[in-house]
This record gives C-alpha cells, sequence and structure tokens, in this order.
C-alpha cells in the first residue's frame, strides 16, 4: 500500500457541543437486572424457549439454543467445574465466539472461579506466557486451537486441566467438554445449585491490556464491576426481547461481551457472525435489527455504500433522496426506508439500531445513518471500568457525545482550562461501580492509575456540557503542543480524514521544524485502493486528497 505524506494540516474542531437528535420517548425497560453470575443465568433461564442463540455448525448450516437450554448447560457445565476443584481457580477462555465460550464465562464465575477471556489470536508463547504470570488453573479452548495450544498447554507447569470445546482429543491429556457437562449433569440431577457469592467485591475476571507479555497488564474485575455494567447497558440502550442481533465482535473484549450479556437479559435472539468475511452474507442471512460494532466498522461501511452509489452513477439521486427525506420527517412523514431500501437491504432490511464504541464517530456519519432510518448510539468506556462508562441514551441523543455517565458511576474533568465552547476541559475521572479492583501484582501501574482521592484516571481528555454529556477530544499521551501553546490531538485530525473516502487509513504525527521553532503537523496517509485508477501516481493521489 502507498503512503503519502500531507504537511501542515489543519481542521476545524469536531468535538463541538452536539445538538439533539430527534428519537424515542423514554420508556419502562423491561428486563430483570442481574447482580452476580448466578443471578444472571438463573433470569436469563425465564425466558424459556425463546432462541438464545444461532449459530453456525458447518459453513453454511446453522443451529439454535434456546434460552433453557443455554442456561441449562451454563449450570451443568459449572457444577463440573466445581468437582474438578475450580470453585477458587483461575480458568482462561479461548475461542472464537459461540455459545459454548458464552457458557463457559458464566459458568467459571457462577462456581465461584476466577474467568480469564484471552485473544485466540495471540501467539502460543504469548497465551502461554500470560497463564504463568497469573498461575492459570485451567484453560477452556475452541477445537479450532487444539492443533496450535493443545500439546504445549498440556504440558504447561500451572495448568491442571485442558479443556476443549470440541469432541475429539487432541492428546490422552485432553479433558473433552461434554466430559465436564455429563459430570456437572450427574450433580446437577443430586441437587447442586450455584453455591452463594462469596462477594460481590472479590476477584472474578482477569484481563489482559493490549501489549507484549512484558508490557501488558492485568485487569482485575469483580461480580460488582461486570453486572454493574450490564445492568447500565440494558437500561441506557433501547434493546427489547423481539431484537435480532448480529454478534461481530471478539468476546474477550469487555465491551462486545457486556453488550452480549445485557442483550440476554432482554431475550434477545444472539445470530454469532462466523467471520468478518462473511459479515454482509450474514447480515442478509439473520437480518439483525441491532448490531453492536466500533467505529471503524462504521466508518468503513459507509464508504462502501457511497461507493456502491457512485459506482450506479445515482449520487445526485441519493442526495435529493436525502434532502426529501429531511423534509418529510420534519411534518411527521416517515419515508427513509423506501427512500433507502438498498442500503437497509446491506444490513439484511430491518436494521433500526447501531450501538458503537471504540472511537468517536463525527456527527456528519451519525446524521447519515440518521437519515436511512438508523439509530446510532455512541457509547464510552475503557477495559478498567469494565468497560462502559458513558452512553448515549435512546431517549435523549447528542450528535459528537458519548453521552452522560452510566447510572453506576460518576465522571469528573480534571482540568482547569476553558474551552472555545466555555467548558473545563481535561482528563476524563471516573468513580463507581463499574471501576476495576486494581491491576493484578502492579503496585506502581495502581499508583498511577488512581487519583489520592480513589478516581480512575482514564488518560482520555474531554469535557462534559451543561447536560452532563461528555466529549472526548484526545489522548494525553498523545497531546501534540504547537509553539502557541495550542494542544491538538491527533486522533481528532485521524477522525477527519477516516470520513474522506479517498483516504482508507492515516497516522498523524507532530515534527519539529528543521529551525526547531515550530512543530509541523503530518499526516501519513493511505490512499483508498478503489478511489484510483491503477496507474495513478503518488503526486495525482496527493493531489487529490488535498
Amino acid at each position: 500500500m502507498n503512503i503519502l505524506k500531507v504537511l501542515n494540516f489543519s481542521k476545524q474542531r469536531s468535538a463541538a457541543p452536539g445538538r439533539l437528535i430527534p428519537g424515542k420517548a423514554r420508556t419502562e425497560r423491561h428486563y430483570t437486572p442481574a447482580h452476580s453470575a448466578p443471578d444472571f443465568c438463573r433470569t436469563i433461564e425465564l425466558h424459556g424457549d425463546k432462541i438464545a442463540y444461532e449459530y453456525f455448525i458447518s459453513p453454511t448450516d446453522t443451529a439454535t439454543m434456546t434460552y433453557v437450554e443455554f442456561a441449562g448447560m451454563v449450570r451443568r457445565f459449572s457444577a463440573g467445574l466445581e468437582k474438578l476443584g475450580m470453585s477458587h481457580g483461575r480458568v482462561a477462555v479461548i475461542g472464537e465466539t459461540s455459545p459454548r465460550w458464552v457458557a463457559a464465562y458464566l459458568a467459571v464465575m457462577a462456581q465461584g472461579g476466577v474467568v480469564v477471556p484471552m485473544d485466540r489470536e495471540l501467539a502460543p508463547s504469548e497465551i502461554s506466557g500470560f497463564l504463568s504470570g497469573i498461575s492459570c488453573d485451567a484453560v477452556v479452548a475452541a477445537p479450532s486451537l487444539d492443533e496450535s495450544l493443545a500439546d504445549l498447554l498440556t504440558n504447561h507447569p500451572s495448568l491442571r486441566y485442558y479443556i476443549t470445546m470440541g469432541e475429539e482429543k487432541k492428546n490422552e491429556k485432553v479433558t473433552l467438554w461434554s466430559e465436564i457437562e455429563a459430570s456437572g449433569a450427574e450433580a446437577v440431577e443430586a441437587g447442586w445449585d450455584y453455591p452463594p457469592v462469596r462477594s460481590r467485591g472479590e476477584l472474578c475476571e482477569m484481563l489482559f491490556t493490549s501489549g507484549t507479555t512484558g508490557s501488558s497488564k492485568c485487569v482485575m474485575l469483580c461480580q460488582r464491576n461486570v453486572f454493574s455494567v450490564v445492568n447500565a447497558c440494558a437500561e441506557s440502550v433501547d434493546f427489547h426481547s423481539e431484537d435480532v442481533v448480529v454478534s461481530v465482535l471478539p468476546m474477550h473484549h469487555t465491551y462486545g461481551l457486556a453488550c452480549m450479556l445485557a442483550e440476554l437479559l432482554y431475550g434477545v435472539k444472539v445470530c454469532v457472525n462466523d467471520s468478518l468475511r462473511h459479515v454482509l452474507r450474514n447480515f442478509a442471512r439473520f437480518r439483525p435489527t441491532g448490531l453492536v460494532l466500533v467505529a471503524l466498522f462504521v466508518q468503513t461501511m459507509y464508504k462502501k455504500i457511497i461507493t456502491e452509489v457512485e459506482k450506479k452513477g445515482k449520487l445526485r439521486t441519493f442526495n435529493a433522496g436525502i434532502a426529501a427525506s429531511r423534509v418529510m420527517m420534519k411534518v411527521g412523514v416517515d419515508l427513509r426506508k423506501k427512500l433507502f431500501a438498498e442500503v437497509s437491504e446491506a444490513f439484511g432490511g430491518r436494521l433500526e439500531k447501531i450501538i458503537c464504541g471504540g472511537a468517536p464517530l463525527k456527527p456528519d456519519l451519525i446524521y447519515a445513518f440518521e437519515d436511512f432510518g438508523i439509530s446510532i448510539y455512541e457509547g464510552y468506556g475503557i477495559t478498567e471500568c469494565a468497560p462502559l462508562a458513558a452512553v448515549t441514551p435512546y431517549y435523549k441523543r447528542k450528535s459528537g457525545s458519548v453521552g452522560p455517565a452510566v447510572p453506576c458511576c460518576t465522571i469528573r474533568v480534571d482540568g482547569e482550562t476553558i474551552n472555545e465552547f466555555g467548558f473545563a476541559e481535561g482528563e476524563i475521572q471516573i468513580h463507581g461501580d463499574n471501576v476495576m479492583l486494581g491491576y493484578f501484582e502492579n503496585p506502581e501501574a495502581n499508583a498511577a492509575a488512581f487519583t489520592d482521592d480513589g478516581w480512575y484516571r482514564t488518560g482520555d481528555v474531554g469535557y462534559m456540557d451543561a447536560d452532563g454529556y461528555v466529549y472526548i477530544t484526545g489522548r494525553m499521551k498523545s497531546v501534540i503542543v504547537l509553539e502557541n501553546g495550542k494542544n491538538v490531538f491527533p486522533e481528532e485530525i485521524e477522525e477527519y480524514l477516516a470520513a474522506i473516502d479517498l483516504i482508507a487509513e492515516s497516522v498523524v504525527v507532530g515534527r519539529k521544524s528543521e529551525d526547531g521553532d515550530s512543530v509541523i503537523l503530518t499526516a501519513v496517509v493511505f490512499p483508498n485502493a478503489e478511489k484510483f485508477d491503477e496507474n495513478a501516481t503518488e503526486e495525482e493521489k496527493l493531489e487529490a486528497i488535498k
């Protein structure tokens, strides 16, 4: 991929206070809050014979699992783990999203153990190193990983069990999922139930932040952290029991997992996407009403939509449709699904809402999806906060904001600088039930992570408007200070560049001028190959982007 450099770049700041987006009225939420893993498992079982999961069992065929079946599997596996002596054990769960992955996560926690979700894309040596660092007792792994992990981990010094979610043993030291579940079934038939939760403040989950074995930190969460966030998500986002959600994000990230658990509280049908390569095909197959995505995915989808419109020579008609739709919406007539049927069909034809996190979206992108009849709810979080801290509620959305603090926490801004909008700007700090217990065996990192009065320091910079809505403007570590003292956040410029269809990716850095008296902003830009003739020179691409 070619790299172009664009020098002396400037832009209008995007994180300006947003305007209200017309939306739904606030209504009563129809879900039962859960306060611990056993509580959660008993609650979702009440959804009975509703379908909880639809998932692939071959490249073309799917199977379904009801809530009763799923809850029963969790209970049996949990009982089986307890019989193995895992009620205080640390159990890693590794693999692609599946009902068994989620069941393992809940089962470990529900019987009193500590669950350790891990990235399946890590190298086996990295996984082994992480497991050694926390003295992990067992691993539950997807069968797709058995070839690379089974031999290594069955000889691991601290591991007592390697449990495969598959049906075949790679070697004699491997334990089958079905063996654990069968053992647990005997206990359940004899009257076994989830043990009482010793304390909602006791360690129940360990997560590794991004980085190598040496640089990564291990976040410790308790049941109060996990389920205060699940309940807050359920309270703030417009889920209902008839929703269908296609699961796209990996479960080892707390964002995707917390949203899925909130969906299960509502009795949502979760359809598991088998591969990002097949995501559009699976949208058409499962026809979701809701999606949980990251900002880059939303941006990419929008670019693809516009590219297709341009290829068909329909851009003028497309823009006229948007203008007409906005006029009709003002008088209460909603023609969006008819005018933009092709856009709707790209997502399966029924999509109503997208929960979006990971990075802020440009307001123009939110308005664009609103024009298509798709509402976007932005959220903000961090692994250390399990992860949710703020979300735009379905009944009062503001463009450009990640919303107010969720019910389980309080947010403050630590800064004396007054920005151009009249609000104090500084580090976003969080206090509440969602904030982690701390980093595992890392006193130096713990000391740096918290203020003297106990607030978690996110390292993100932003401000709050008069209604308490949060706006993220950058990262403290990445801020570029210009010669006039003005702070520039690369993320803001990168966000702007990401919306330009000629650009695929960009990285913004600051560098000193040759005389050392000024700072030059440099954007390293990767052009979108689909937008240029294959014979276009770098100079031609640069000129087009300018």
